[in-house]
């Protein structure tokens, strides 16, 4: 399947109740020439008057378009009563993702984004689309979001070409711009703590910040490695690593483990619930990287 027609929908299941609690997603490729991926470039314009003698640094925004688009993550949720657990449940779903990258390398782009959701009001609106993009489109924000799932030319006819300046815009849009909401900072700082940077870009919607990193700087991908399921006489379980299945239909969960060399050993419950025989091969890669960062 060509990249930009892949989409990949990762779960969350309680395996004792049945149930799906949340889901995580990659797109392949978000960009192309049917679909371009389109932003604003958050950019700097120096301006200073001889006659004057003063100066000023103003910031603007520049629309662009994106035909050979990085791969996408994004469709984060976390059924409510799920959340703060732990086992830190968000985050492994959420990292699961980088496994299955790190497997099929060649099924992703050599870079990553993700576009974070900024501030909103209370009813959903959001101030920057209202002070720009209704401007130039007539729509308001949940009719111009929907529109863009399918469709994109209206962006690309009805932006303006030039160079906006912030610093004409409502206070208010100017204050979400760049932004993260309180509700996306712990997908934020996960974001942060493995690699990803804020690119200087904004969705044009709602101002909202782009991430990204070149995909084998990831550290779930970087520090990752394939390895084979072992069993020793006297196992030593310490510590919790992720691993992943390199089997067609991909499993991923936190694990104790007793690594020797390029062999692994995990509990045999686990073992057995993964459906994994001693001697297939697993990616591995370590769960907790902020910690780790500390220490050096």
């Amino acid at each position: 399947m060509p990249k930009d027609k892949a989409e990949y929908l990762f779960v969350l299941e309680d395996t004792e109740e049945q149930a799906i609690v949340g889901s995580s997603l990659i797109i392949a490729k978000h960009g192309s020439e049917n679909a371009p991926h389109c932003f604003f470039k958050v950019l700097k314009k120096d301006h200073f008057s001889q006659n004057l003698g003063i100066g000023f640094i103003h910031q603007v925004l520049r629309f662009q378009m994106d035909t050979e688009g990085p791969t996408e993550i994004g469709g984060l949720l976390i059924d409510r009563s799920y959340r703060r657990r732990p086992e830190r449940l968000g985050k492994q779903i959420s990292l699961a993702r980088f496994l299955y990258m790190g497997i099929y390398p060649e099924r992703f782009e050599d870079r990553v984004l993700c576009e974070l959701t900024p501030p909103l009001t209370d009813e959903g609106r959001s101030e920057f689309w209202e002070a720009l993009g209704r401007r130039f489109t007539g729509l308001n924000y949940q009719e111009a979001d929907m529109l863009s799932q399918s469709h994109k030319e209206f962006i690309e006819s009805l932006f303006p070409e030039d160079d906006i300046y912030l610093c004409l815009l409502d206070p208010k849009a100017r204050l979400v711009l760049g932004r993260v909401g309180e509700a996306t900072k712990p997908a934020q700082h996960l974001l942060e703590s493995i690699g990803f940077q804020y690119l200087e870009e904004v969705d044009p919607f709602d101002g909202g910040p782009h991430y990204g990193s070149e995909t084998s700087e990831i550290l779930p991908i970087k520090k990752g490695r394939r390895v084979r399921l072992a069993e020793f006489n006297e196992s030593s379980f310490v510590g919790r690593v992720l691993i992943g299945t390199t089997q067609e239909e991909f499993k991923s969960t936190l694990v104790p483990y007793d690594l020797r060399e390029d062999e692994i050993a995990i509990p045999h419950k686990i073992r057995r619930e993964l459906g994994l025989e001693i001697g297939e091969e697993i990616f591995m890669t370590p769960f907790d990287y902020a910690k780790r960062k500390e220490q050096t």
